[in-house]
């Protein structure tokens, strides 16, 4: 593995860590009955983590811009493992960011600092879509990791077919000239 995939593979295995340490209260939000209990362990995680020190945030921004500087440099060289596997993980880490930004990062704010006007009932609505969007963005950080691995598995394909063929090139280029002896 090669620092170009490293700058990949670590930060989305990274974020997915992070992810399903959110998982624990997501998923009693979108597949679980909403209670109370629910509903006050969904506002102290998301609290705590919205109010987490500035170097934690930095981190974590941080690391969004090593994966993001990661694909780009694989598409550098642009070939067709490049454009497939490396265009497509693109695509879905740049979803991934869409998402946090558009939703999360907004329901976050909805959640620990409500504007006049917004209802407790508002605040849950937002608590439930910003545990959708979190599920989005693992599946977009999931594809991202299948695709490496495709990329990966479709380099070593190739190179063992392209060994296979000169294996079987020189065999025939050796068997030449014992038959020119013969005659």
């Amino acid at each position: 593995m090669g620092f170009k995939q490293a700058a990949v593979l670590a930060p989305v295995s990274f974020f997915l860590g992070v992810l399903f340490i959110c998982f624990n209260v997501d998923h009693r939000l979108l597949w679980g009955e909403i209670t109370e209990d629910v509903i006050a362990d969904g506002f102290l995680f998301y609290t705590t983590f919205y109010n987490a020190p500035l170097a934690i945030k930095a981190l974590l921004h941080g690391m969004v811009g090593v994966g993001l500087i990661g694909l780009l440099s694989k598409l550098f060289k642009w070939d067709d493992s490049a454009m497939f596997f490396d265009g497509s993980s693109l695509a879905a880490y740049v979803f991934s960011i869409v998402v946090y930004l558009t939703v999360d990062v907004q329901s976050l704010r909805t959640i620990v600092l409500p504007i006049a006007g917004e209802t407790r009932e508002d605040q849950v609505a937002a608590l439930r879509v910003l545990a959708a969007g979190n599920a989005i963005i693992i599946g977009c950080l999931g594809l991202v990791l299948m695709l490496q691995a495709g990329q990966e598995w479709a380099v070593r394909t190739e190179a063992k077919a392209l060994a296979d063929f000169e294996a079987e090139e020189r065999k025939k280029a050796t068997a030449v000239p014992a038959e020119k002896k013969d005659q």
